[in-house]
């Protein structure tokens, strides 16, 4: 099944488990990251993309200038272990990535999420490409990619038991958008798929071919 249509049924699963209120302060959300303008300064094709040095969970750092010695690199930006929308993109990369390795690219995804907390998300999926950990989402910030939740949605994520301090070491309440990328051996972005809305990812198959 398309990863598209995965989210898709969530999301309506969702609308039936969390009606009302719950649906117009998540939607709000939305509407109103999206009257920031956010997409118009985040980075897109055509741009340079920062290099970087990140941890994994075992603290082994991964640099993105020496995977790109390797081949094209892309790059998946998740909100957290906490996100079922997050858990479904990792599972369908996954699914895709040794179509992804047969075209000569790596797979990176990186998180806010704590080291602890980025290997029990990396083990619950089964995956087996790195996750990196991105500090108080620095490496999102440096993209334009990082907003701050509202109010009404932080209190309602933390009747969800969602718990972003625990999550990811911080009380800041920042998240990244829905964010994938393709970077060419030359550092430059080649694709892009940028969204306000959590509720839509890019789909492994479009990144393959892309790459």
């Amino acid at each position: 099944m398309k990863l598209t249509v995965s989210l898709k049924e969530l999301a309506d699963n969702s609308i039936k488990r969390h009606p009302g209120a719950a649906q117009d302060i998540m939607r709000k959300a939305i509407e109103d990251l999206d009257a920031t303008g956010i997409l118009k300064h985040a980075v897109k094709t055509g741009d340079k993309f920062p290099d970087f040095t990140l941890p994994n969970a075992q603290g082994k750092t991964i640099t993105l200038s020496k995977q790109l010695q390797k081949g094209k690199v892309v790059i998946t930006f998740y909100r957290g272990g906490w996100c079922p929308y997050c858990n479904l993109e990792l599972k369908a990369f996954q699914e895709v990535l040794p179509q992804i390795k047969e075209k000569g690219a790596t797979l990176i995804a990186i998180t806010p999420e704590t080291p602890d907390n980025s290997l029990s998300t990396k083990e619950k999926n089964q995956l087996d490409f790195e996750v990196l950990t991105s500090e108080n989402n620095e490496l999102a910030r440096s993209l334009n990619l990082v907003f701050k939740l509202p109010e009404a949605l932080a209190e309602l994520y933390g009747n969800f038991g969602i718990d972003l301090l625990e999550s990811q070491g911080n009380d800041a309440n920042e998240l990244p958008i829905a964010a994938t990328y393709i970077i060419d051996q030359n550092g430059e972005v080649s694709y892009h798929f940028l969204s306000e809305d959590y509720k839509l990812r890019a789909d492994p198959e479009d990144i393959i071919a892309a790459l």
